[in-house]
């Protein structure tokens, strides 16, 4: 399950996907959510980039306490300790 949250600019994390407006010019056209792949502080300004680097990625400058509308997916939860047995038998030898 995820969560759309508002969060100062400054508490995006990477993973947090953003709202890029939308997608086509067709008769329906779709919503553009993208994930967040770097965070970085810049002259004093929060930049937020989607996509690679290298590639076609987007781009977008907030101020650290600027409020930011973000879809989080909460933390994945630790998986359970196997209890082992403790008594351990020999094969017969």
């Amino acid at each position: 399950m995820t969560t759309r949250i508002t969060v100062a600019a400054d508490n995006v994390r990477i993973g947090d996907i953003i709202y890029n407006g939308l997608v086509g010019t067709g008769k329906h056209p779709t919503y553009a959510w993208e994930a967040i792949t770097q965070v970085n502080s810049v002259d004093g300004l929060i930049q937020l980039i989607t996509g690679r680097l290298d590639g076609p990625h987007g781009e977008f400058w907030f101020e650290p306490d600027e409020s930011v509308v973000v879809v989080r997916h909460p933390p994945a939860e630790p998986k359970p300790a196997i209890a082992k047995p403790h008594n351990k038998r020999a094969h017969g030898h």
